[in-house]
């Protein structure tokens, strides 16, 4: 049986990038059968042989870096540049995972307590076998790479099922996996929609990591639920700047303008909400509405940033500017009419109502919303008045006061004095709360997500006394109690 076609094209030119199959049940099934035998052989190759295949894998991507980040100008929309950035960075988390998984996840020994000294304990991480991953669209190399990365890393097999709109870029990856690992099929690839992600998230794999909005997040956990299978996910964000009166402007605004604009806004933590303290947000406000009328969006290689890649968020954007100027915000620079194309023009709105769809929902576009407040706590507060809970960015020079509403934030990650660098640390985990997510990708949560732990415990030598018989002599509970107080009872407490 033919599964049915679907085409990519690209969003600068509508030219055709390639056709692709929706996988269906059989396909889905048969992978599954593939990946089983593959996880078996892939773990048994050890921290050694996994490391040198890894590593072989960096260094296709590394060398071919640049014909990667030109099949994703082409199908997704983003320049060049900003395209390769997103490369170069994926080979650092490949390297970090790949280098520190044995540290991680290698058999450790693990202390006895009072009731086990005559014992010897051991933590193993496992691979959980099969690890199906669904990738976004907007960052089709970095995000998903952050969960096959760390996956292959620990000893599991990965099916890859890439979004409907980037699926050549998921070829791409999986045929330069292949390369280097040719034996067995240990990075698979199933294209298709909505449907094909469906399937994999009720086969009951080892674990599932889904990267996409909410909505459909919620419903990957409901199927995940029916087998009790382990999910990673992340999902939509609200994300907050918030600005002190000490912040240096000129280095927030230059900030605040490419994590508000680039990639045309298509950024899980894309800056969409600011917070300036009103000493200085009439000069913040002109200083952004200055920098984003000197950016120049299209579709040449030298734009600042490309077309939304999902024609829908066109209107999404246009339906949250018009709300917004219905509930009374300013339009600083742009408006509903920038919004007319594929291409947004950057929008700046002020004095945005709270309860505006444009302050509580997520945009995914290139447009901010920029309020004024009394006080970095007060900035704090409005922060966390969202359901989402994925990043944030503080700037300002008081560092004590930056930390102190740093610990404040209910977010997964803060960049203080800067937005989105925690993206650069390999060893910082990466994920929300809230409507944002559960679970963590990056780092060591990151690679422990797709294991699952063992405790072993073996005796070394025989007790006169056993806890656990019912051979138990009698009084021995009860000098055990007279140990345990002494151990463990009341004793001064000094700060």
């Amino acid at each position: 049986m033919t599964s049915a076609m679907f085409a990519s094209t690209s969003p600068l030119t509508g030219e055709p990038i390639g056709e692709f199959p929706i996988s269906g049940a059989a396909e889905v099934q048969a992978a599954i059968d593939r990946a089983q035998i593959a996880a078996r052989w892939w773990a048994d190759l050890g921290w050694n042989g996994r490391r040198a295949r890894l590593m072989a894998f960096k260094g296709v991507v590394a060398m071919r870096s640049e014909e990667l980040a030109e099949l994703m100008h082409r199908e997704g929309g983003k320049p060049v540049e900003d395209a390769l950035m997103e490369v170069l960075l994926t080979l650092e988390h490949i390297d970090w995972a790949t280098r520190n998984s044995r540290r991680i996840l290698g058999e450790r020994s693990v202390r006895p307590s009072l009731f086990t000294l005559n014992f010897k304990a051991t933590l193993t991480y496992e691979p959980v076998g099969v690890v199906g991953v669904i990738g976004p669209w907007n960052y089709p190399v970095f995000t998903p790479v952050g969960s096959i990365g760390y996956a292959l890393a620990a000893g599991n097999a990965v099916i890859f099922k890439p979004s409907e709109w980037t699926p050549a870029v998921g070829a791409w990856l999986v045929d330069a996996f292949a390369q280097v690992v040719p034996e067995q099929p240990v990075l698979q690839l199933l294209t298709g929609d909505g449907s094909t992600g469906a399937l994999l998230c009720s086969a009951g794999l080892g674990a599932v990591a889904f990267t996409g909005s909410t909505a459909v997040g919620r419903k990957v956990m409901a199927a995940c639920a029916a087998t009790m299978t382990p999910v990673v996910i992340e999902a939509g964000g609200k994300d907050a700047v918030l600005i002190d009166a000490d912040a240096d402007l000129v280095k927030t605004v230059d900030s605040v303008a490419f994590g508000a604009f680039s990639n045309a806004g298509q950024t899980c933590v894309a800056v969409e909400r600011v917070y300036v303290h009103e000493d200085v947000y009439d000069e913040f406000l002109s200083l952004l509405a200055a920098k984003a009328r000197e950016l120049h969006p299209g579709t040449s290689m030298d734009s600042s940033y490309g077309p939304m890649t999902m024609p829908k968020q066109v209107e999404i954007v246009r339906s949250q500017v018009t709300d917004a100027l219905s509930r009374g915000a300013v339009a600083v620079v742009g408006g509903i009419d920038s919004a007319d194309a594929r291409v947004i023009m950057p929008i700046v709105l002020a004095e945005v109502p709270e309860t505006s769809t444009a302050m509580t929902d997520e945009t995914f576009g290139p447009m901010v919303a920029v309020n004024k407040v009394r006080s970095l706590d007060e900035a704090v507060d409005r922060a966390n008045a969202t359901p989402y809970g994925l990043a944030a960015s503080i700037f300002g020079r008081d560092r004590a006061k930056c930390e102190a509403a740093a610990r404040r934030l209910r977010v997964g990650m803060v960049s203080i004095n800067s937005w989105v660098m925690y993206a650069g640390f390999p060893a910082l985990p990466w994920g929300g709360v809230g409507d944002s997510g559960v679970g963590r990708i990056h780092g060591a949560d990151g690679l422990r997500a797709f294991t699952r732990a063992k405790s072993v415990v073996r005796e070394r030598f025989a007790l006169p006394i056993s806890l656990v018989s019912f051979e138990r002599k009698p009084g021995t509970t009860e000098l055990l109690a007279k140990a345990m107080k002494k151990i463990h009872g009341p004793r001064p407490w000094h700060r």
